[in-house]
């Protein structure tokens, strides 16, 4: 029997810390009264009503131009 040895890449699991201590300072200081989920469902709709944009798609840097445009704190994001 012959196992195959292929390399998986995958992003680098580290990179989330970054992003999401970013989110929970943004959130903290535009959105302190929101619950998550209405951050999350909130954010995720602008995203995709307004900027035209399937969510799922964006990676962790175009998704933070995103949310500091939608807090407020940024320029708008290029499109």
């Amino acid at each position: 029997m012959f196992i195959s040895q292929e390399v998986i890449n995958i992003r680098d699991p580290n990179r989330l810390y970054n992003f999401y201590n970013e989110v929970t300072r943004l959130h903290m200081i535009y959105m302190p009264d929101w619950r998550v989920g209405q951050f999350w469902m909130n954010f995720l709709g602008w995203v995709q009503n307004v900027k035209k944009r399937d969510p799922f798609f964006p990676e962790e840097s175009e998704m933070l131009t995103y949310l500091k445009e939608y807090c407020g704190e940024k320029e708008e994001a290029n499109e």
